[in-house]
């Protein structure tokens, strides 16, 4: 708990007088997996999963027009967009765009991919909850043609 109070605190002090500042929150981690995203990726693991919190937080971080595959959470995730403008879209319904700001709440069981628009870099903050339950489980990547270019 005291980690994901820290996190919270270093987010909230990225903030001042009400204006994001313009750099980096934390480091840019590991290059994704080729297995998992199309294009260029870095995670930051910011909370490891353990038995105690049953949780696990990363920085991620898409170069533009980079995106996840397809995926699903056993018990969900919701996704803090602290940087840039991007897309997500569950299985069946439209894409959404979604920039700096913006919370997003990804169900237990619902197959989605988010990422970042043609244009421009975005990040976020991810958090499993429940990991007990499962993290992850990834899909088929998403395909040119699903892929918004504007």
């Amino acid at each position: 708990m005291k980690k994901l109070i820290l996190i919270i605190a270093c987010l909230a002090g990225s903030f001042q007088n009400g204006f994001a500042q313009s750099q980096a929150i934390f480091p840019e981690g590991e290059r994704g997996s080729a297995q998992n995203f199309t294009g260029t990726v870095w995670v930051h693991v910011l909370v490891p999963n353990d038995s105690t919190f049953n949780c696990s937080v990363g920085n991620v971080t898409f170069e533009p027009g980079a995106r996840s595959f397809w995926h699903t959470h056993q018990a969900g995730q919701i996704l803090l967009v602290t940087d840039g403008t991007g897309y997500t879209q569950e299985k069946g319904k439209p894409v959404k765009t979604i920039h700096k700001g913006d919370v997003i709440i990804c169900k237990p069981g619902v197959e989605h991919w988010h990422g970042a628009a043609p244009g421009s870099a975005m990040t976020h903050i991810s958090i499993n909850t429940n990991t007990q339950n499962g993290v992850v489980t990834w899909l088929q990547s998403v395909t040119d043609q699903d892929y918004p270019k504007q």
